[in-house]
């Protein structure tokens, strides 16, 4: 008991969760924020698509990540040095972001670069914050350092995402912007006074090493070829139960106001509590276990969907009502829902919850098949196949549904966790990972 909370409440803890919330502010500014502020400007829908471009770096943040492993930053360290960098970087960037009004971009594309380069900036520091928690974190810390770090995260985006609206609301965007870039103090303290993580192994000598030794050092590993396929298979059932919720919802007759507030609401938290839940718990069932079991319990979490499918819409709690009569509180946008599906709250809560757990497994499992010489150019390709993952699952996932109905798609959306499961059969035979 002693050892757990001990794991659960360090300062590294603390350091993982204020560089995820750094992390996540850039996300949005860029994104969902940027196309707000374009539609006040009335610009027109097929630019604002050319506009998605700008996230092209996250894709392609494997490119430079050798650079990061083979050089050292004169300031502070390997790691916190770069992430330092990035941060101010990052600052800048978005402050100058609120000078350039979207029309101003399109009219004159050079200064789209901006925004580009806080995306830029942005992937860069997810590379050297990934790699520093891969260096930083003990196998023990892992499960829950990384729910920490999934929690960080979406709070960030809420603020980066949900905030900025409101404040659009009040003030000039220009003033939002700016105080975005003005969160990134909160990154910068923490990597100045953040610890660098032991150095037990060189950095690579040349470039030429920083690209060629971490597929060298992963590939001649045992196992290597099975442990990618687990890698592409794991989250796979997850990516497609999730990959048409809104369509699945709306189908059924639920409003885009109802699944928005229940996906916001309900969603957010049951994600965050699964992550945190999971984290936690892998510090007494160690990876193996909590892989198997959060495995399980996220494919099986499609079966709410499949059950919803077969029910249909059945509106009876009024939530409104029992939170205040419960504690008193009220909350106007939840008075708008009126009645609404008890199946449909705990279908979207149980898979969020679910898959808030195995998120916690899944990081702290390609965390632990990083080498802290390469860990930055390693976990970088590793998140990259993750994102070819939903690609490859979610372009047939529309004719599958077409073809055999709502719930036969999410029966056969659980059934295609099985792969990933029989996997783990295969676990000890696997490269021996840094785990105990």
């Amino acid at each position: 008991m002693f050892f757990m909370l001990s794991v659960l409440f360090n300062p590294r803890m603390l350091v993982t969760l204020l560089m995820a919330f750094s992390s996540g502010i850039p996300l949005a500014l860029t994104s969902s924020t940027l196309q707000a502020w374009m539609t006040e400007e009335k610009i027109d829908i097929g630019t604002m698509g050319i506009f998605s471009l700008i996230a092209l770096p996250y894709s392609l943040k494997f490119l430079w990540a050798p650079l990061i492993d083979r050089y050292v930053p004169p300031l502070l360290g390997r790691r916190t040095g770069w992430i330092l960098i990035a941060q101010l970087m990052l600052a800048l960037s978005i402050a100058a972001m609120g000078f350039i009004p979207p029309s101003a971009m399109v009219s004159y594309w050079p200064l789209a670069l901006v925004p580009l380069l806080v995306a830029f900036f942005s992937a860069s520091q997810d590379i050297v914050v990934d790699a520093y928690r891969a260096d930083l974190l003990t196998p023990k810390e892992r499960g829950f350092g990384s729910a920490l770090y999934v929690t960080g995260y979406r709070i960030a985006m809420l603020v980066s995402g949900g905030v900025t609206l409101i404040l659009a609301d009040h003030m000039p965007w220009k003033s939002v912007y700016l105080i975005m870039s003005a969160t990134m103090i909160v990154g910068i303290l923490a990597s100045i006074f953040a610890p660098e993580p032991a150095q037990s192994v060189a950095t690579p000598k040349t470039l030429k090493d920083a690209v060629a030794l971490p597929f060298i050092d992963f590939f001649t590993r045992k196992g290597a070829y099975e442990i990618l396929v687990f890698v592409l298979l794991y989250k796979m059932d997850v990516v497609m139960t999730v990959a048409f919720t809104t369509k699945f919802m709306m189908d059924l007759g639920f409003s885009k106001t109802e699944i928005g507030i229940v996906f916001k609401f309900f969603g957010l938290f049951a994600t965050l509590g699964g992550t945190l839940l999971g984290g936690a718990a892998m510090v007494r069932l160690g990876l193996k276990k909590s892989l198997w079991l959060f495995g399980i319990t996220q494919g099986a979490a499609g079966l709410t969907f499949m059950w919803l499918a077969t029910q249909g819409m059945q509106k009876s709690i009024n939530l409104f009502e029992i939170i205040k009569n419960f504690s008193g509180l009220t909350f106007s946008f939840l008075e708008e829902l009126g009645t609404i599906d008890p199946l449909m709250v705990s279908s979207i809560a149980i898979e969020n919850f679910c898959s808030g757990m195995g998120n916690a497994a899944y990081s702290a499992f390609l965390l632990s098949l990083c080498s802290k010489k390469f860990s930055a150019t390693q976990f970088a390709l590793l998140t990259s196949l993750m994102a070819a993952s939903r690609t490859i699952i979610q372009t047939p996932s529309g004719y599958i549904q077409a073809a055999v109905g709502w719930p036969m798609y999410y029966l056969i959306a659980t059934l295609i966790a099985i792969p990933s499961l029989l996997m783990l059969l295969r676990y000890d035979r696997w490269h021996k990972l840094d785990e105990e």
